[in-house]
C-alpha cells in the first residue's frame, strides 16, 4: 500500500496495477483515489469494463487510443476474472502500453491466479497491490483516526470491545463508526455504553451463540438463530464457512491454554482482539481437543460437499447443525484438558 500511497501523492503512474484481495473496503478505496488522482473530474479519458464478460481484445484496442486533450487514459477492469484464464492479447500488449494509458485491475482474493500469464506481466512491468483483511492493531488505528478526524475520542478498551462486535470487515466498520459519531451528537468520549446502543451484531456472534446452544443442548434455539440468518439473506455457504473458522479458533485456543497462555498470548497468537479471545476462552472449556478436533473435520468435509456440489449448502449445514446439537463429552473447568 505504501508504493500506491506514494503514487497517488507525486503523480508518477506505472502503466498498470492491480489491487486484489478480500479486503473489499480498501479496493475500492484505492481505485476511487486513484481515478481522482489520475483523471480526476475527465470522465471521458476514463473508461470502465465490469465482469467476465469482459472481451479482452476491447480492451487491448482502447488501450492504444490516445487520450482527449489530457495527459493520461485511464481504462479500470472491475471483477473480469481475465487473471484466471486467457486474456487473449492482453498480456503482450502490456509490454508495448503507450506511456499515456494506465489499466487498473480490481479483482477479489478468489479472483487472481499467481500462475497467469497476465498476472506475470502486471507484476513485472506494473503493481500488484495485495489487500488482506487487517490486524486488530491495524484496525484500531485506522477506526481511531477516523473518529479523531470527526472530533470524537475512543479509550483502547472500548475500541478493543468496539472490534469485538464488529469484526474485521472495514466496510462495515467504517458504517458503524458513522452511526456512532451520528449518536454521540455533541459528547466528545465513545463509551462502552454507546458501542452497546448503536452497533449492529455481526454474524460471527451468532455463529458463537449457536454453537453455544447446541454445545448445550439447546438444539431448537441454535436452529432458530440459523433461520434468522437466512432471513437476513445470509449465504448458508458463508454460514459454513464461519462454523469452520470458529471451530479453528476454538482448537487453536484450546490447544494455547492447554500449553499455559493467557488470554493476552492467545488473542495475539490467534490474530482476535482480547474481548474475543475471553469468549473463545470460555467456550472452549465446553469441549475436549479431540471434540473440537472431530468438529473441524465435519464443517471441512460440509464444505466441501457443498463446494463439489455433492450437498446442498442449507442441508450441509443443518445436518453439521444436528450433529453439532450432540452434547460435547467433557465439560472442563477453566478450558483446559
Amino acid at each position: 500500500m505504501k508504493t500506491l500511497n506514494e503514487d497517488i501523492k507525486s503523480g508518477s503512474f506505472k502503466p498498470v496495477y492491480l489491487l486484489y484481495g478480500e479486503e473489499r473496503f480498501l479496493r475500492r478505496s484505492y481505485k476511487a483515489r486513484m481515478i481522482q488522482a489520475i483523471t480526476g473530474e475527465d470522465t471521458m479519458n476514463l473508461s470502465v469494463f465490469e465482469g467476465k464478460d469482459t472481451d479482452p481484445e476491447a480492451v487491448a484496442d482502447l488501450a492504444q487510443t490516445m487520450p482527449f486533450f489530457a495527459e493520461h487514459r485511464l481504462i479500470v477492469l472491475e471483477e473480469t476474472g481475465l487473471f484466471k484464464k486467457d486474456a487473449g492479447k492482453l498480456p503482450d500488449l502490456l509490454e508495448q502500453l503507450p506511456e499515456t494509458t494506465i489499466l487498473l485491475f480490481s479483482e477479489p482474493e478468489e479472483g487472481v491466479d499467481k500462475r497467469n500469464r497476465l498476472y506475470k506481466r502486471v507484476a513485472r512491468l506494473g503493481y500488484v497491490a495485495h489487500l488482506e483483511r487487517q490486524k486488530p492493531e491495524e484496525l484500531a488505528r485506522w477506526a481511531g483516526g477516523f473518529l479523531q478526524g470527526q472530533g470524537k475520542k475512543i479509550t483502547v478498551r472500548t475500541m478493543q470491545y468496539f472490534l469485538s462486535l464488529t469484526g474485521d470487515d472495514m466496510e462495515r466498520i467504517r458504517t458503524e463508526l458513522e452511526k456512532l459519531v451520528s449518536y454521540l451528537g455533541n459528547r466528545s468520549v465513545v463509551e462502552q455504553e454507546d458501542v452497546d446502543a448503536i452497533t449492529s451484531r455481526q454474524v460471527e456472534d451468532r455463529i458463537f451463540d449457536m454453537i453455544t446452544l447446541s454445545s448445550s443442548g439447546r438444539r431448537q434455539e441454535a436452529f432458530r438463530l440459523y433461520y434468522d440468518l437466512l432471513s437476513l439473506k445470509e449465504a448458508p455457504l458463508k454460514i459454513l464457512t464461519l462454523f469452520t473458522r470458529q471451530y479453528n479458533l476454538l482448537l487453536q485456543t484450546k490447544e494455547l491454554l492447554s500449553a499455559g497462555k493467557g488470554q493476552g498470548e492467545i488473542a495475539s497468537l490467534v490474530g482476535v482482539p482480547p474481548f474475543a479471545a475471553k469468549r473463545l476462552c470460555g467456550q472452549a472449556g465446553a469441549f475436549s481437543p479431540e471434540e473440537l478436533r472431530e468438529r473441524v473435520k465435519s464443517c471441512i468435509s460440509a464444505e466441501e460437499a457443498v463446494k463439489s456440489g455433492r450437498m446442498n449448502d442449507q442441508v450441509a449445514v443443518e445436518m453439521l447443525m444436528t450433529e453439532m446439537g450432540e452434547k460435547p463429552g467433557k465439560n472442563e473447568k477453566n478450558g483446559r484438558s
